[in-house]
């Protein structure tokens, strides 16, 4: 591709790089130069423009990006029209969305004429919602830089859609906690639910006791038919052998995880009773605020696996915010155990 100033009668044809006015003569940037917008610049007295030439193998940047959009496309991922070297890729169901990084970087370290940009993994997004872009920077590259790229690309974005979609909530209860703490709770799941199309399909208040734990976890995945369980406990799990995982391993689950590097959302539980999922949650969860517990949630109800090397991920950017209605054990004051 040339790239430079051309005199105003060499110009037609070519892709005019900036626009130009001069009176009612007017040439758009990225438009190829007919005769007639030539001969009123020329009578306007301009001498000259800087224009774009391509040369023979070069890809002009609405096909190159055409192209590259549709190699990284993944399914749930639909490709717009390209314009001004840019092709859009936008999300077809609602989901979660899940991108091959390492894919991502390598197309761009193919060449800096070369740009793939996207949404952060793993959020929800909607229909029509878009979640990446290919820029291609000048007006055209070179055949053999698209085919390098083009070379290691691969269905790197895509949306997993919600899959799961009957919920039971589980709360425990003490002297002390209000049936009205419960009910916003409830709310609150519900509100979280929503968008991934899941409801609450059995709810269940127990004392705070392993075996009660135990029987509403068993009732809710054998007779209410819960495909993910949720326990909300009235005081926070603060061990391994505490109520909660406890119940879990007494009703024949699995814990699988306790603790989570994550900020409101350090105590959240991890485990599983045959198929079903179990989240202990934390109890910022109680809260409609972004925490840990929906990071897990979302991905759950997407049917993608949670694992520990998943969630001791969460470390880097698990600082979501500081919670200033308790003593903050990072100021050496005394901690809450409502994370």
């Amino acid at each position: 591709m040339r790239f430079g100033p051309v005199p105003i009668a060499q110009a037609v044809g070519l892709i005019a790089a900036h626009s130009v006015r001069a009176g009612e003569a007017v040439v758009k940037k990225g438009r190829t130069i007919t005769p007639d917008e030539a001969a009123r610049l020329e009578a306007a007295g301009i001498g000259e423009v800087v224009a774009v030439a391509l040369e023979p193998g070069d890809v002009g940047e609405d096909a190159a990006a055409d192209r590259l959009a549709a190699a990284v496309a993944g399914p749930g991922v639909a490709v717009e029209p390209p314009f001004t070297g840019r092709a859009n890729l936008h999300a077809s169901q609602a989901g979660l969305l899940v991108l091959d990084e390492a894919v991502i970087a390598a197309v761009n370290r193919v060449d800096e004429a070369v740009t793939l940009a996207t949404l952060v993994p793993f959020k929800p997004v909607v229909p029509g919602e878009m979640v990446a872009t290919v820029k291609i920077i000048p007006y055209a590259v070179p055949g053999a830089v698209l085919d390098r790229a083009l070379a290691v690309a691969a269905p790197a974005i895509r949306v997993a859609p919600y899959r799961l979609t009957r919920v039971a909530a589980i709360s425990t209860v003490l002297p002390g906690l209000k049936p009205s703490v419960v009910d916003k709770t409830l709310r609150t799941l519900d509100a979280r639910l929503g968008p991934a199309g899941a409801r609450i399909v059995g709810e269940a208040r127990v004392p705070h006791e392993s075996g009660a734990v135990a029987r509403a976890l068993r009732e809710a995945i054998e007779r209410d038919g819960a495909e993910l369980a949720v326990v909300f406990g009235a005081s926070a799990i603060a061990d391994r052998r505490d109520v909660i995982p406890a119940g879990i391993e007494a009703a024949g689950g699995i814990v699988d995880h306790l603790g989570m590097p994550v900020d409101p959302g350090n105590l959240l539980l991890l485990g599983r009773l045959g198929e079903a999922p179990v989240i202990g949650a934390p109890g910022c969860a109680r809260s409609p605020k972004e925490n840990g517990f929906d990071w897990v949630l979302q991905r759950l109800l997407a049917g993608l696996p949670v694992t520990r090397d998943d969630i001791v991920g969460f470390g880097v950017g698990g600082l979501l915010m500081e919670i200033v209605s308790r003593p903050q054990p990072r100021d050496g004051g005394e901690s809450t155990d409502d994370a």
